[in-house]
């Protein structure tokens, strides 16, 4: 620090690229609770994972806040970047799948975490279009963290669904299907006419991640033949990334890999949420699977971010903004 110069305050410059990984070790965790019921396998290591993610979310959402309270006009200014985009985006989807955590426990409070995702993301969205409208050309562009602000509704379900809002949750299914389904369609026409710059090829992988968890919340909504669909659909994204693994990742490591988080452990939730309706032993190979390799990957990309936002290194390489 400068002489002369003030010391920041707590949270001041809180990068948003913190929250997909976060994202991701939510899904990790809610995966590994499916685990316990498809395999058998001993309670208490799914709340361990989420018991540790949540505390650390709770940390980085209050980080944020208080960033937000000193100065709310950092909230667009972390907008106009893909990062922030994308990390306020899970930021906000991570309070859905915090109160999909607490339901067994804390219905009540399940409850209140719903609504407040579900508003908080209406606000979200607001602002987003309000950018888009008012914005430069460039800023127009979809990008896959398209997913992320207009088909992210979708991952309310995985909380509202067993709270009771069964209905609701049908038509965020399938609305959010036509959106997803306009974006990829989109998304397929731009990448043909323009390639994508190798430090943005890791948000490719959130293609993925709508296919996993629409094809989820199908699943819990009872509706199967769009399951099978999503899941055939989820399996086309995933060995392409697998494929192309290398174009992927030629960048290197920087905190956009976080993008790749949240879509393995989607995919192997969907795959074991089949698995544990008795549908087709080969889920259970394909979940357990997934679920070793997500648990080898996403928590490996969440410690190189948060060893970076540690450092302080994060908010400069994510262009955040500063209360």
């Amino acid at each position: 620090m400068r002489l002369g110069q003030p010391r920041a305050g707590f949270g001041a410059h809180t990068p948003p690229a913190i929250f997909p990984p976060m994202f991701g070790l939510f899904g990790l965790g809610l995966a590994w609770r499916r685990a316990e019921l498809v395999f058998n396998l001993p309670q208490g290591i799914a709340d361990l994972i989420l018991g540790a993610v949540t505390v650390l979310f709770l940390f980085a959402f209050v980080s944020y806040a208080a960033k937000v309270v000193r100065r709310p006009g950092v909230v667009v200014e972390d907008l106009r970047v893909l990062p922030g985009r994308a990390g306020i985006a899970a930021m906000i989807l991570s309070v859905y799948l915090l109160a999909a955590v607490l339901v067994p426990m804390a219905p009540g409070v399940a409850h209140v975490l719903y609504w407040a995702g579900l508003a908080l993301h209406v606000v979200l969205v607001v602002l987003m279009a309000r950018l888009l409208l008012t914005g430069p050309a460039e800023q127009r562009a979809i990008t896959p963290v398209f997913h992320l602000h207009f088909v992210g509704f979708i991952v309310s379900p995985l909380a509202g669904v067993p709270l009771g809002y069964v209905t609701f949750s049908t038509v965020i299914l399938y609305a959010s299907i036509v959106i997803a389904g306009l974006i990829w369609a989109f998304s397929l026409r731009q990448f043909l006419r323009q390639d994508v710059p190798p430090p943005l090829r890791p948000l490719l992988a959130i293609h993925l991640a709508p296919a996993c968890l629409l094809g989820t919340v199908a699943g819990l909504l009872g509706l199967w033949n769009i399951t099978a669909v999503l899941f055939f659909v989820a399996s086309g994204l995933l060995i392409l990334m697998v494929a192309k693994a290398r174009y992927l990742t030629a960048a290197g490591f920087s905190p956009m890999w976080g993008a790749f988080t949240f879509p393995l452990a989607a995919y192997a939730g969907v795959a074991l949420l089949v698995a544990s309706s008795g549908h087709f032993e080969i889920f259970r190979v394909i979940g357990g699977v997934m679920l070793v390799v997500a648990t080898m990957i996403v928590p490996v990309i969440a410690v190189k971010v948060f060893q970076a936002w540690a450092k302080g290194g994060l908010a400069l390489k994510t262009n955040a903004a500063r209360a």
